[in-house]
C-alpha cells in the first residue's frame, strides 16, 4: 500500500466528482499518510471519522479493508457531497457503504460507540479553547478494547510548520490554530486511555503527528 496506490484508488472512487473535488482528494495521499493510518482500521470494525472532510480515509477504508459499520461527519455541505460520491462508487462496488453526515462538532455526535474513533487533520481548524473538548468527546466514542487515531499536522520543526500553515492558508483559507501534540496525549489518558508515544512522520515538506491510544477491553 504506497501513496500512489491510494491515489489510484481515490482517482477511480471520486471520479464522478467535480474536477477540483477529484484531484484534490487524488493528490492528498501524497501529502496526509494514509498509508500509516490505513493499517491502524482492522477488518469488520466500526469506525466514526470526526471531521471527516470528503471521507478520504473512510473511502479508503471501505474500499481496501472488510469494515463494518463506518459514520463520517463534517460541518462543510460541499465536502460531505463529494463523500456522498464516493460512497455510491463504493456501493456499485459492492463494497461497505460508509454513512457521511453534516453536522459541526458543536452539534451532538452520532450515538454509539466504536472501535476505531479517528480525528484526522481536525484539531488544528478548531479554536484552541474548545481542542480539549473535541479531544474528550472523541475518547468518549472509543469502545471498550477499541483506539482512537489522532493525525495532525505538527508544530515542530518550525519550517515544516510555515509549511503546513501555508497549505491550509491557500487551501482552507484558515489560520492554523496548532495543538501540542503531546497536550493530546495528556487529554487522551486523562479519559481513560491508554496513549502510546507521538509518532512523527514527514511527507514531502510536511510534517504530522500520529498517536493511538487505545481504551482497555474492561
Amino acid at each position: 500500500m504506497t501513496p500512489a496506490d491510494l491515489s489510484r484508488t481515490a482517482r477511480r472512487l471520486y471520479a464522478a466528482g467535480p474536477a477540483v473535488g477529484r484531484t484534490v482528494q487524488s493528490l492528498r495521499p501524497y501529502i496526509c499518510p494514509f498509508d500509516r493510518l490505513l493499517p491502524l482500521i482492522p477488518p469488520g470494525v466500526s469506525v466514526l471519522d470526526v471531521g471527516c472532510g470528503s471521507g478520504l480515509l473512510t473511502v479508503l477504508a471501505a474500499d481496501r479493508i472488510d469494515v463494518g459499520r463506518v459514520v463520517g461527519f463534517d460541518s462543510s455541505p460541499s465536502a460531505i457531497g463529494l463523500a456522498h460520491v464516493a460512497a455510491a462508487a463504493l456501493a456499485v462496488a459492492g463494497r461497505p457503504v460508509p454513512e457521511y453526515i453534516p453536522l459541526d462538532v458543536t452539534a451532538d455526535w452520532p450515538a454509539g460507540l466504536f472501535d476505531v474513533v479517528a480525528v484526522v487533520d481536525v484539531l488544528h481548524h478548531i479554536p484552541p479553547a474548545a481542542q480539549r473538548s473535541v479531544v474528550e468527546q472523541a475518547a468518549a466514542k472509543v469502545a471498550p478494547g477499541g483506539r482512537l487515531v489522532y493525525k495532525d499536522i505538527g508544530a515542530r520543526p518550525r519550517w515544516r510548520a510555515a509549511m503546513n500553515r501555508l497549505h491550509d492558508l491557500v487551501m482552507a483559507r484558515q489560520w492554523v490554530r496548532y495543538a501540542e501534540a503531546d497536550t493530546v496525549r495528556e487529554w487522551v489518558e486523562a479519559c481513560g486511555l491508554v496513549a502510546g508515544p507521538v509518532e512523527r512522520i514527514n511527507t514531502l515538506w510536511y510534517g504530522h503527528d500520529l498517536l493511538v491510544a487505545e481504551r482497555p477491553a474492561g
